[in-house]
């Protein structure tokens, strides 16, 4: 079963937060952990909630380790127990359904 967590995490008071991301980007690839760096966050996909939330406890607390003082980190969880997926079918899904209709002319 495989759960797909998009995050952000913000060191608040930072105008380039590309050091703290390539950071965090270090540490899903220490972990092994299948990622997906988008412009406005990451996406992980993991085995377990567990898993997904401690990962994103340590890239949150290694944000005060890296000399910020305040930070704000937003969770969004897919878990859906019916049937087997990764993050990649879900785009597909979404390709396909736009191939299969008719363009609609203005």
């Amino acid at each position: 079963m495989s759960i797909i967590i998009e995050f952000v995490i913000i060191p608040l008071g930072e105008k380039s937060l590309s050091k703290y991301v390539a950071q965090v980007v270090k540490l899903l690839e220490e972990k092994k952990v299948k990622y997906q760096l988008t412009p406005m966050g990451t996406i992980i996909e993991v085995s377990s909630l567990r898993d997904g939330l401690k990962i994103i406890e340590e890239a949150h607390e290694m944000m005060f380790k890296l000399g910020t003082d305040r930070v704000a980190t937003t969770i969004r969880i897919d878990d859906r127990r019916d049937k087997e997926r990764v993050m990649e079918d879900k785009v597909k899904s979404v390709f396909e359904k736009l191939r299969g209709e008719q363009k609609l002319e203005y």
